[in-house]
């Protein structure tokens, strides 16, 4: 809803305005008076990520301002809706970066630094370097878009691993039954460009750290300008 209100004109409002006089205890005078507030909120976040962007240095680590604009978005409205537990970090993925460049960012949000900035992999029939092609499907092998929230932790066969929540349905809902979960990997980082079966694995030497901090309730983000989801977000189109 924020999305649709930021780009409706003035003769749209007065159209809305119209049309929500037959409801109880909703005037005009009201309608008008809120949608400015909602407009403003709106732009608010994008001038945050804007500043945010620019102090962080991310464009020259590689990051779009678009990718990060849309985490920002997202991360904000998470929290507005209380689905995570731990504002402190947002961590992006962006997949429209080679697999051989530093595409994830874990970003400290109380401190306003990034403090870490790494390699991750996608999945096996996502693409080669580049990612392509996303599934929420079982056994699809490819990596899924859109927000996540962290949940524990657990020791299996790539040793400590993040289990994750997908919340967008249709993109990455089924991320908890796929067995998509952080963990380290020795075939991504040091020049190596390997995938996995569509989990977001790390450098086996920074997983732990990674890991250990955005554990339990933290914002975490894969990003790829692909039309089906940035149209099909609800987070994003909300």
């Amino acid at each position: 809803m924020r999305k649709l209100i930021a780009y409706i004109s003035i003769s749209c409002i007065a159209v809305l305005s119209s049309s929500f006089t037959a409801l109880p205890g909703i005037g005009k005078e009201h309608l008008t008076a809120i949608i400015p507030v909602i407009m403003d909120k709106g732009k608010e976040i994008a001038e945050k990520a804007s500043l945010l962007y620019d102090r962080l240095n991310l464009r020259n680590l590689g990051l779009s301002p678009e990718a990060f604009n849309y985490a920002y978005r997202g991360y904000e409205y998470l929290l507005d809706k209380n689905l995570v537990n731990d504002s402190a970090y947002l961590t992006i993925c962006d997949f429209t970066q080679s697999s051989k460049q530093k595409r994830l960012y874990l970003i400290d949000m109380l401190d306003n630094k990034i403090l870490l900035n790494t390699y991750v992999a996608h999945g096996h029939n996502s693409g080669g370097e580049y990612a392509t092609r996303f599934s929420n499907r079982l056994r699809s092998k490819q990596s899924s878009l859109g927000f996540y929230v962290t949940q524990n932790t657990y020791v299996g066969e790539h040793g400590l691993s993040l289990r994750m929540e997908g919340l967008e349905p249709g993109f990455n809902d089924k991320a908890y039954r796929r067995a998509i979960v952080l963990h380290g990997a020795s075939y991504i980082g040091n020049g190596s460009t390997g995938r996995s079966y569509g989990c977001p694995a790390v450098p086996k030497n920074e997983s732990k750290q990674i890991i250990n901090t955005i554990k339990n309730g933290t914002c975490l983000f894969i990003y790829h300008p692909d039309k089906k989801y940035l149209q099909g977000s609800k987070i994003l189109n909300d």
